[in-house]
């Protein structure tokens, strides 16, 4: 088996996990509200889901995305 060093690594970095989280979370709680018919919470979750896109961008910039200089992969083995 060959390995391709030019993979990206599929998101696997701390920004990409923070930004994910979050938008997880944004998203379970939208769908709650959805369901209850509260529409302010759904309106404020698709904030918080564009908040975590703001923060994972910020994150990569800051060197914690794929290839940045704060990211350490994981050894493949």
């Amino acid at each position: 088996m060959t390995h391709d060093n030019s993979d990206p690594g599929h998101g696997n970095s701390p920004a990409a996990w923070t930004a994910v989280i979050i938008m997880l979370v944004a998203f379970t709680i939208g769908t709650v509200a959805f369901f209850f018919s509260i529409a302010w919470v759904v309106w404020a979750s698709a904030g918080l889901a564009v908040a975590g896109l703001i923060v994972g961008i910020v994150l990569a910039q800051l060197g914690y995305g794929v290839g940045g200089s704060r990211h350490v992969p994981k050894k493949v083995h």
